[in-house]
């Protein structure tokens, strides 16, 4: 009779699996119609079509990509810094093959795990659009898009996910993304928005939202979306996943009460559009900690996220003197560092996570700070060089004409509302 305890076969989990896939298909949805109508709407008329294309091209360049290489560098083999060429356009990867979990001789289709990442790959791309939003030429958001996440996007998650990432071995805890995405993207956006320069009639002119009520049906779908995020890094349908889950309802909810508060005890009243950026922090902030943070630790996220958000699309923003004009870093890049410095902290078993009892607080902040500030200056020193290769070649902005007209019928020959 086998030793079932030290003889098991890998087997490919059919429930595992079919949740992997409607994961995968809530990140799409975070990104198209998510993310786009979010956008769309904080952009004034004349340039929400140039926003709708620039998120779902944008995000098609990355998925294109991912298959052909992306995968491969991120995830096969290669060093602790960027993965090898082993697995080229999916080589070696067929309907029978298996990636791991997180449980020994549980797997689920590579090609499924192929799929989830990929959708990550995607967003990430695409969260940049926002800090450039109505100013940056087409072409040249698509050549940025294709280098940033060759050079950026890949060796970072490869550091972080990678069974021999630098930050990995190092202990680093990133659940769901706070530095792979949200500080990875957010200060790609920072860099470009100060190498694009501000939009014209900044701080002379109304630069208003056009459609709240798209920001607030794009908020929405990307929290229904985030979900599939957040739990489903998990990789399978179990007690972690559903910690993930309920920590992603909770802390943009608490986030959501801090926005409102401090926008109501400093401007008077709350605001729609700071409920829905207040959801959005909050979910920044927990993706990091998402499956290791007990309740109260999401609760605490979420409302320090909720924060730090208000803080960093206002005085922050004025500070920088940067034109980020959807806030990517105000949101993304500030709340994926306070999420990803707090994972250090709520991790820790008496406060609630799901840490070792040897866990040392201290020496797990130092690795999340590591993580923090190699991303950080990766992310950026890569953004510098590409932008500024980029606008010397061909420019980064569109024409000053072009720009007054809408980028709607200046760049796309469309226009959105009929005059």
């Amino acid at each position: 009779m086998p030793d079932v305890l030290h003889d098991l076969t890998p087997m490919i989990a059919k429930a595992d699996s079919a949740w992997m896939m409607l994961c995968t298909l809530l990140v799409m949805l975070m990104i198209a119609p998510g993310l786009a109508l979010f956008y769309g709407g904080l952009v004034r008329s004349k340039n929400v079509l140039s926003v709708l294309t620039q998120v779902l091209v944008v995000a098609c360049v990355a998925l294109v990509l991912w298959v052909i290489y992306g995968y491969s560098l991120a995830f096969a083999g290669g060093d602790a810094v960027i993965g090898g060429f082993g697995k080229l356009m999916l080589a070696g990867i067929g309907v029978d093959t298996g990636a791991d979990t997180f449980t020994k001789g549980v797997q689920i289709p590579e090609l499924t795990f192929v799929a989830f990442q990929g959708a990550f790959a995607a967003i990430s791309c695409a969260l940049v659009v926002g800090a450039v939003a109505e100013r940056m030429r087409f072409g040249a958001m698509l050549v940025f898009t294709a280098l940033w996440f060759t050079l950026a996007y890949l060796p970072i998650a490869h550091m972080v996910w990678a069974s021999n990432g630098y930050l990995l071995g190092k202990g680093a805890l990133d659940f769901a993304g706070g530095t792979v995405v949200h500080i990875n993207a957010g200060v790609a956006g920072l860099v470009a928005a100060w190498l694009t320069g501000p939009r014209i009639g900044l701080g002379r002119e109304r630069l208003s939202p056009h459609n709240l009520p798209f920001t607030y049906a794009g908020a929405a779908l990307a929290w229904v979306g985030w979900y599939g995020f957040n739990a489903g890094s998990a990789l399978e349908a179990n007690g972690v996943a559903a910690l993930a889950f309920i920590n992603t309802m909770i802390a943009p909810a608490a986030a959501v009460l801090a926005w409102s508060v401090v926008e109501a005890v400093l401007r008077g009243r709350p605001s729609m559009l700071g409920a829905v950026s207040g959801a959005v922090s909050g979910l920044v902030g927990i993706t990091p900690a998402c499956g290791t943070v007990g309740i109260g630790g999401a609760l605490l996220i979420g409302a320090a996220s909720g924060v730090a958000g208000f803080w960093g699309v206002n005085a922050l923003k004025r500070h920088l003197r940067a034109d980020d004009s959807l806030d990517v870093f105000g949101i993304h890049g500030v709340c994926g560092i306070v999420g990803a410095l707090l994972t250090g902290v709520f991790t820790a078993p008496w406060l609630g996570g799901t840490g070792a009892a040897t866990y040392s607080m201290p020496h797990q902040m130092g690795v999340q700070t590591l993580g923090v500030v190699i991303t950080i200056a990766w992310s950026g020193g890569v953004s510098l060089l590409l932008l500024v290769a980029i606008k010397k070649l061909s420019g980064l902005r569109v024409a000053h004409d072009h720009e007054r007209e809408g980028l709607d019928i200046s760049s796309h020959g469309e226009s959105a509302y009929e005059l």
